[in-house]
């Protein structure tokens, strides 16, 4: 099939019109290009930043090599995340886990430290009625043994080796604290719930 084939229907005016360029270097301009040759009008930039937003995911992948990572912490006011000895590990409520099991569904990877896994043996599933499939991939980040099911990663930046465009980080100040020092969160999703712990467990 030509351009001639496809470009406008006989007495139609035809307008096409996208948000943002595609970011593949395979691909990018190349069909807007063969729509225009074929005298077809193309608008694009419109609502640009919500579409990368919708898109993240994609974008990150091509220009980074990587997954989109989002980084979960849920805090006290006082910005703890749970006791000194490590209970209280939910300090929110029934909307916010609700919301955080919502981003689950939309990852592909999900990733806790070592210490959580150890500590907590996490499901790390999606308890969303009808989203129970989208549960993600488990991974941790650890230099030690790694449990039948799960990826293991030594260093943040291994991330690279994850496939999918999303990856939600969810459980450790340390793995934390190591994804921002190494720049790699692109989003910060905080919750904080309406306590104070005193003496606890710092977010980072």
């Amino acid at each position: 099939m030509n351009s001639a084939d496809w470009a406008r229907p006989r007495g139609a005016a035809v307008r096409v019109v996208i948000a943002v360029h595609d970011a593949d270097p395979r691909t990018e301009g190349k069909g807007i290009a063969r729509l225009q040759d074929a005298g077809i009008a193309v608008t694009h930039g419109v609502m640009a930043a919500e579409a990368r937003r919708s898109m993240a995911g994609f974008f990150t992948r091509q220009a980074h090599r990587r997954p989109h990572v989002t980084l979960k912490l849920a805090t006290s006011l006082d910005g703890h995340i749970a006791m000194a000895d490590g209970s209280s590990r939910w300090i929110t409520g029934d909307r916010a886990r609700g919301h955080a099991h919502g981003l689950r569904a939309q990852s592909d990877h999900i990733l806790v430290g070592g210490g959580t896994l150890r500590a907590d043996d996490p499901k790390l599933d999606v308890r969303i009625a009808g989203l129970e499939d989208r549960t993600p991939q488990r991974v941790v980040l650890t230099r030690g043994s790694v449990p039948q099911g799960w990826t293991g990663i030594a260093a943040p930046a291994e991330i690279v080796n994850l496939p999918g465009n999303y990856l939600l980080v969810e459980g450790g100040a340390e793995t934390a604290a190591a994804f921002l020092a190494a720049g790699l969160v692109d989003r910060l999703i905080l919750y904080r719930a309406p306590i104070l712990i005193g003496d606890g467990r710092p977010a980072l």
